[in-house]
């Protein structure tokens, strides 16, 4: 009896040992399993975006994976294919018996989503990463005085222009020319009726014959006429160098990124904050100065002044570069005229030519008015040799002293004889592109991520052919999901995610 008890109690632990050590066989086969189904998305997460866009990397230091599908769309289930193809092998190994049953992606960030902020981010850390702290300090000190001072001047410039002062000038010019022609009405009236006296002092009222001339009577040569004819001609035929000439390509706005309806991602954690700091904008702007076009440099494709965009946004280079002259312009004539009124010798010259040409034409109170013109004349031609010598690579001061300054008052109507005698370039000065920069700091921030993403779009269809190419068919980042069945029993769900960043 006790022997037979013994066998029973031993058989009852046994099967109990045997189930657990089975329990044990069958959590490590899980165990297994699970890892083996996570090594799988994570390989296949990793070589999936190990297919970078070369040329975005290349050229702009950026990481996406291209999906652009030829329906302008992201082509997600061709990257959906990819994915499988790298899983699959890993579920084999091991004599696990795994099969995928189904997948998809349950979350994926584009490139332009939250208007670009993906893409931001990305520059920006680049920038970060290649400046240091102390680099992006040197930037910083390098443009934030200098914004004030722009912004200032371009006011100042283009209130000049809106201030009527050439009107005002004109409008006292065709009344001494009435005044003339009237009292050459009497003169013949008098002359007629034998009246030699008043001939006589006819002779000396000194004003011209032909009022149109605008010049006194006396030797003073009023430069205003010339400048008024200067003014009339086409800006980029004044400043642009003749042996360079100018860029004539354009595009199809509907084509870019800004003019067409975007794809979106599907949401998923870890979105991108917004980074509106100064720091930060100056740091995307220098990384756009870096890697595109402008008229000193230009890049390859339909746009080649890609940098003049940014700043106005045309559909042609001769019209960038057109309206980016035209600010450069307004910035120069508010700086040269505050160094006109500052300046007491060169304001004392303009007020004895404004009274001269006044008496000349016998209206003395007009002389206030005459003197704004001179200045304003004398102001725009110093600022077309300043933007000839930008174009041509040099450096103009932000703001001149009594030396740096090339066009004297006497010489003001030979403008079009010293547009390359007449200027020089100077060392602490500023050059074309950072004259760009400093302009594009007044642009507003999605102006200029929106444009930049135009021009990156823009310029990797130009260099790899992909006119379907589209940013915002660029993946950043990928939320994968996959039902893997293990040994025909039991079924898996695993959920991965990738990023970039």
């Amino acid at each position: 009896m006790r022997r037979g008890s013994i066998t029973v109690f031993l058989a009852l632990v046994l099967s109990l040992m045997l189930s657990l050590v089975s329990a044990g066989l069958q959590s490590v086969r899980n165990a297994s399993a699970r890892t083996q189904i996570l090594n799988s998305l994570d390989i296949g997460l990793y070589s999936l975006f190990a297919q970078y866009d070369r040329t975005l990397l290349e050229e702009y230091d950026l990481f996406f994976l291209n999906a652009s599908g030829s329906q302008g769309t992201p082509d997600l289930a061709s990257v959906y294919d990819n994915l499988e193809s790298y899983i699959k092998p890993v579920l084999r190994q091991n004599g696990q018996k795994l099969s995928l049953l189904q997948g998809g992606f349950t979350g994926y960030r584009l490139a332009t989503d939250q208007d670009g902020e993906v893409f931001y981010r990305q520059a920006v850390k680049y920038m970060k990463d290649t400046l240091g702290a102390r680099g992006i300090q040197m930037l910083v000190e390098k443009f934030q005085e200098k914004q004030g001072q722009v912004s200032s001047a371009e006011e100042a410039g283009r209130q000049a222009e809106e201030g009527n002062t050439l009107e005002n000038y004109e409008a006292e010019m065709n009344e001494a020319a009435r005044n003339s022609e009237a009292a050459r009405q009497a003169e013949e009236a008098a002359e007629n009726a034998g009246n030699e006296e008043f001939t006589s002092g006819s002779e000396t009222a000194g004003v011209p014959a032909d009022p149109g001339v605008e010049q006194p009577a006396s030797n003073v040569t009023n430069p205003i006429p010339v400048l008024k004819r200067i003014r009339r001609m086409g800006l980029l035929d004044l400043v642009v160098p003749a042996d360079k000439g100018i860029s004539e390509n354009s595009v199809d706005k509907k084509t870019l990124l800004s003019g067409r309806k975007r794809a979106s991602g599907m949401d998923m954690p870890g979105k991108a904050q917004k980074d509106s700091s100064w720091s930060s904008g100056l740091l995307f702007q220098q990384y756009l100065s870096d890697k595109l076009g402008s008229y000193m440099e230009p890049a390859s494709g339909a746009l080649r002044y890609q940098m003049e965009y940014l700043l106005c946004g045309k559909d042609s280079d001769r019209e960038n570069l057109k309206a980016t002259a035209a600010r450069l312009l307004l910035v120069r004539e508010g700086v040269n005229a505050a160094s006109l009124m500052s300046d007491p010798a060169k304001r004392a010259q303009v007020q004895a030519l404004a009274l001269a040409i006044a008496s000349g034409f016998l209206i003395p109170p007009a002389a206030v008015i005459i003197e704004a013109a001179l200045i304003l004349c004398w102001s725009f031609a110093e600022s077309i040799l300043d933007l000839r010598e930008l174009l041509h690579g040099g450096k103009v001061p932000l703001v001149k002293s009594a030396q740096d300054w090339q066009l004297s008052l006497e010489n003001l109507p030979e403008l079009l004889d010293r547009l390359d005698s007449g200027r020089r370039s100077s060392e602490d000065g500023i050059s074309y592109e950072d004259y760009l920069q400093i302009l594009l700091l007044t642009q507003s921030r999605q102006e200029k991520l929106t444009r930049g993403m135009d021009m990156v779009e823009l310029s990797v269809r130009s260099r790899t052919g992909q006119e379907n190419f589209r940013l915002d068919c660029c993946i950043e980042a990928i939320e994968a999901s996959v039902d893997i069945r293990s040994g025909g029993r039991k079924t898996y769900t695993a959920t991965k995610q990738y990023s970039y960043t």
